[in-house]
């Protein structure tokens, strides 16, 4: 079985605190048709790269009943400036159009399979994976982005049309894990393609 949550699987459930000091599951988003779970922080290079791009691609697609919902995942004893003070620091200043969970045990990460930061996992109306991988081909430096595979999914979902592509490799710094040295994957976590 490979790593990461695959096409077609149902989406985990989990139980997170938010910036906004309420706590989610994914029942919290049942009155969205679309559900776009995407896996972050807040230092990583990638993540702050494109991150505006995400702003506008959540932005566009929020009237046509799709909800993003970040979550970081990575250790704090890794990286400081990831603990929940960072993301709430972090939100307050950028008010991001997204729910900012927080998976301190990394459990969710792990069942989701998540790669890197950031990663991305669109689910349909029945919180069926339709789409994993990348945001764009070029987060770090989204001036020279030449595909926005996000938007494009969206458009195609909402316009009731059937996903062209929906596996690509995500983009960015793997996941920062409790312990592991700050470029550890799991030894089942591969590319996705």
């Amino acid at each position: 079985m490979a790593y990461t949550l695959q096409i077609g699987e149902k989406a985990p459930d989990f139980d997170l605190r938010a910036t906004n000091g309420k706590k989610y599951s994914l029942h919290s988003f049942d009155t969205h048709k679309y559900l776009v779970i995407f896996f972050t922080c807040n230092h990583c290079p990638y993540v702050l790269g494109s991150d505006e791009i995400t702003r506008n691609t959540a932005e566009k697609f929020r009237d046509k009943g799709v909800a993003f919902a970040g979550i970081n995942s990575n250790s704090a004893n890794t990286y400081r400036e990831d603990d929940f003070a960072h993301m709430k620091k972090r939100m307050e200043q950028y008010a991001f159009p997204w729910i900012y969970l927080h998976d301190e045990s990394q459990d969710v990460a792990y069942r989701y399979g998540a790669l890197r930061t950031p990663h991305f996992y669109v689910f349909n109306k029945n919180r069926e994976l339709v789409y994993t991988g990348r945001g764009v081909d070029n987060p770090r430096d989204t001036s020279r982005m030449t595909v926005n595979d996000l938007d494009r999914v969206l458009t195609e979902l909402t316009e009731g049309k059937s996903v062209s592509t929906s596996i690509t490799n995500p983009i960015g710094c793997t996941i920062k894990w409790e312990g592991k040295d700050s470029h550890w994957m799991p030894a089942e976590a591969r590319d996705l393609i």
